[in-house]
């Protein structure tokens, strides 16, 4: 099963950097050039554990709905979300928060794989891999610079 790691060291207290990592609106905001929009569940304000949100996405010109569950959180350290309906076989997203000098360190880590046997393994390594890790690394640069914003104000 692949796995994506993505540390990003953050210049802001943990509990904003938590907060961002978990506001639906914010997310949906860092993507809107993806077009992702919740479209069921919790689709306002911050995730908590059990909340189901819905998304519509638009993925390598494939339109999909994609529901994760927060399966754990822990203020402000840890939030899981698990798909439980979509188009990956498994997906599992750890969102990781450490305090280190005065920063934040947010780390992701997101296990995936794709349906249909060989053939979703060899996309996954070859296609899906780069494509999350270049999403991930988007949505967490403009995280980055939110938190860093508003630690200044």
């Amino acid at each position: 099963m692949p796995q994506i790691i993505a540390e990003t060291e953050i210049d802001s207290d943990i509990q904003t950097c938590f907060d961002l990592a978990r506001d639906v609106g914010f997310y949906k905001q860092s993507l809107k050039n993806r077009n992702e929009i919740p479209v069921s569940g919790k689709i306002l304000g911050l995730v908590e554990e059990g909340d189901v949100v819905t998304w519509e996405t638009n993925h390598l010109g494939f339109m999909q709905h994609l529901t994760l569950k927060v399966t754990e959180l822990k203020k402000t350290s840890l939030f899981v979300d698990e798909m439980t309906e979509g188009s990956f076989k498994s997906y599992r997203h750890d969102h990781i928060f450490k305090e280190q000098k005065g920063k934040t360190i947010m780390i992701d880590k997101l296990h995936f794989a794709s349906k249909y046997g060989i053939i979703g393994k060899i996309t996954d390594y070859l296609i899906f891999k780069r494509y999350l890790k270049g999403l991930m690394t988007t949505r967490n640069k403009i995280l980055k610079q939110k938190a860093e914003e508003l630690s200044k104000r």
